[in-house]
C-alpha cells in the first residue's frame, strides 16, 4: 500500500482566527465606492481606512490601541474634494500617510500620535500633476521620500515628497488604464498591470519597458501583479471562462526548445533572437524569440469561479502570498519555493461575512511571543475585524525561523542617490526583543524657494503672473492667507475692544 508524502514546511500548519469582539473597531462607515483597493492601511502604530463622508473625500486614522466603538465625531483626515481611492503609509516614518483621490491630486499627511480635537485638513504638500483621478499610490520600499503615483490618464509619475517635486513621468508606456503596481525588493523596477491584459516590467528612471506578457490571464477582469524577492512576478487573474487563477513568472528564464541536443541562436537586426533546436521527441524546428517577453508560467492554477478581484499580500520574509478577494469571506495563503510546482497551497481561513477591503501589517507589529507571523485587518460595511496569523510552537523562546531580520523604518539611500541611479536593498532589524515604535518624527517638506531665481537681464517688460516667477496656485495661496490673517486680526480688534470697555468700566466703578 502506498503512502502519501507530506512535503515538510513549517508554515504547514498556520492558522488564522479573529480577535475578540472587543478588540474590533465598531461603527465605521467603511467607503461604498467601487474601487478595486484594500481601502484599509495599517503599521505598528495606527490604522487607516477610507470612510464614507459628505463634501469630499476623506479617510479615518485610530491608534491601533484603541479598539471598540469609534465616536462618530471622531476627527477625519479630510482635504480632498472628492472621494479617496488608495492611502499607503510611509515606510520610513509611521506618522506619514499619502492619499490619492478622484479629484486628481495625491496628498502627504503628518498624523500626530495624540488624537486631535479636530478633523486635519492640512496636508504637509500636495502634488498635482494627474489630470484624471488618481488610483494608486506606492512609496519606494529603501528609498527616502520617493511615492510613485498612477492615475486614469494612463500616466505613472514619481516624486520626491520632501521637496513636492515630480523627478519621473512615465505617460507612454500603457495604452489604458492602469490595475496596480508594485516596486521590486530594492526599489529598482516596477511591475504593472493593465486593461489591455499586459503584464510589464519597467525600469522607471530608463523610462523603459524590461519584459513585457501579453495576456497573462485572458479574462475581462483585472490582473494583479507582486515582485516576489527573488525577482519572480506573481499574478492573479481570470481565465476566458471566468475562472479566478493565479501565476508565478521568470522574466529571465525562458526555454525556446525541450530537446536534449544543442540549440544555436543568432540576433536578428530588430533586436529578436532566431533560434534552432530540438523538441522533446527529436524534431529539429525553430524559433523567433523577443527577449523582453515572458515564457510561460512556471506555475498556473485556477481557483474558483467567483468574481471578486483577488488582492495578493506577499511576506518576503516567509515566501508566502495571502489572497483575499474582494467580497469573499476568506483569505487563502500559499507558500512559494524553488521546487516544483513552485506555489504551495497551505490553508484557507473563513469566516461569515465578506470583505469589503483589508490591511496587511508590516512584519514589525507583529507579537513575536506569540508567533504571530501575520495580521490582517478585514473590513466589513460598519466595522474593521484583526485577524492573526500564528504558528503553532510549544516553546516561549523568541523563534529564529520564523523571524529573520526584517525591513525597519530607516532608510537605506536618499531621494537623489536613488534618481541618480543606485540601489539598495531595505535596512534591517531584528525582532528577538519585540519592535517598539519611534516616536513622531516631524516630516519636511523643502520646495525651492521662487524668489531665490536670479530676474533676466536684458530690457526690462512689463508686469504679469505669465513672465514673474509666481505660479497661479502661488497667488491664490497667499491672498487666501492675507484673507485669514486679516480675518484673525479684526477679531483680536474686537477681543480687545471688549476687554478695554470692561477695563473702563470697573475704573468707573460701574461693573
Amino acid at each position: 500500500m502506498s503512502r502519501r508524502v507530506v512535503r515538510q514546511s513549517k508554515f504547514r500548519h498556520i492558522f488564522g482566527q479573529p480577535v475578540k469582539a472587543d478588540q474590533m473597531y465598531e461603527d465605521i462607515r467603511v467607503s461604498k465606492v467601487t474601487w478595486d483597493s484594500s481601502f484599509c492601511a495599517v503599521n505598528p502604530k495606527f490604522l487607516a481606512i477610507i470612510v464614507e463622508s459628505s463634501g469630499g473625500g476623506a479617510f479615518m486614522v485610530l491608534p491601533l490601541a484603541k479598539t471598540g466603538r469609534v465616536d462618530k465625531n471622531h476627527p477625519m483626515v479630510s482635504g480632498h474634494t472628492a472621494p479617496v481611492l488608495d492611502i499607503d503609509w510611509c515606510p520610513h516614518n509611521d506618522n506619514v500617510i499619502a492619499s490619492a483621490s478622484d479629484d486628481t491630486t495625491v496628498m502627504v499627511w503628518q498624523i500626530p500620535d495624540y488624537t486631535p480635537v479636530r478633523s486635519i485638513t492640512e496636508p504637509i504638500v500636495t502634488l498635482e500633476g494627474h489630470s484624471k483621478r488618481v488610483g494608486i499610490i506606492t512609496w519606494h520600499p529603501s528609498a527616502r521620500n520617493i511615492l510613485l503615483s498612477a492615475g486614469s490618464d494612463n500616466a505613472i509619475i514619481i516624486w520626491n515628497v520632501g521637496t513636492g517635486e515630480a523627478l519621473i513621468s512615465l505617460d507612454e508606456l500603457h495604452t489604458d488604464l492602469i490595475y496596480n503596481i508594485c516596486w521590486n525588493y530594492d526599489g529598482s523596477l516596477i511591475t504593472t498591470t493593465c486593461k489591455d491584459k499586459k503584464v510589464r516590467v519597467i525600469d522607471p528612471r530608463k523610462n523603459e519597458i524590461v519584459a513585457e506578457k501579453s495576456g497573462a490571464h485572458e479574462g475581462a477582469r483585472p490582473i494583479k501583479s507582486i515582485f516576489l524577492s527573488d525577482g519572480k512576478i506573481f499574478t492573479t487573474g481570470f481565465s476566458k471562462m471566468s475562472e479566478r487563477q493565479l501565476a508565478l513568472w521568470d522574466p529571465e528564464k525562458c526555454t525556446p526548445h525541450e530537446g536534449m541536443r544543442p540549440m544555436r541562436a543568432i540576433f536578428t537586426r530588430d533586436g529578436n533572437i532566431f533560434t534552432t533546436g530540438f523538441t522533446r521527441m527529436s524534431q529539429r524546428e525553430l524559433g523567433l524569440w523577443d527577449p523582453s517577453n515572458f515564457d510561460e508560467p512556471i506555475a498556473l492554477q485556477e481557483m474558483d469561479t467567483s468574481n471578486g478581484v483577488l488582492l495578493p499580500f506577499y511576506d518576503p520574509d516567509s515566501s508566502i502570498v495571502y489572497l483575499c478577494g474582494k467580497g469573499d469571506s476568506s483569505i487563502r495563503y500559499f507558500e512559494i519555493t524553488d521546487e516544483a510546482p513552485y506555489v504551495h497551497y497551505l490553508n484557507t481561513f473563513s469566516s461569515k461575512e465578506p470583505q469589503r477591503g483589508m490591511g496587511f501589517m508590516p512584519k514589525r507589529g507583529l507579537d513575536v511571543s506569540k508567533c504571530e507571523i501575520a495580521r490582517f485587518y478585514k473590513l466589513h460595511e460598519r466595522k474593521c475585524e484583526p485577524i492573526v496569523m500564528t504558528v503553532p510552537r510549544k516553546s516561549d523562546l523568541f523563534q529564529d525561523d520564523l523571524y529573520p531580520d526584517t525591513p525597519g523604518l530607516e532608510p537605506a539611500i536618499e531621494a537623489e542617490e536613488w534618481f541618480s541611479g543606485q540601489n539598495a536593498d531595505p535596512l534591517l532589524v531584528s525582532l528577538r526583543d519585540g519592535y517598539v515604535p519611534a516616536k513622531n518624527r516631524e516630516f519636511k517638506v523643502t520646495k525651492k524657494n521662487i524668489l531665490d531665481n536670479k530676474p533676466p537681464t536684458g530690457p526690462r517688460r512689463s508686469f504679469s503672473s505669465c513672465d514673474s516667477g509666481f505660479s497661479r496656485i502661488t497667488l491664490e495661496d497667499l491672498m487666501e492667507e492675507i484673507k485669514s490673517l486679516r480675518a484673525i486680526v479684526e477679531s483680536q480688534d474686537k477681543r480687545i475692544s471688549n476687554l478695554e470697555n470692561q477695563l473702563h468700566a470697573l475704573s468707573n466703578g460701574t461693573a
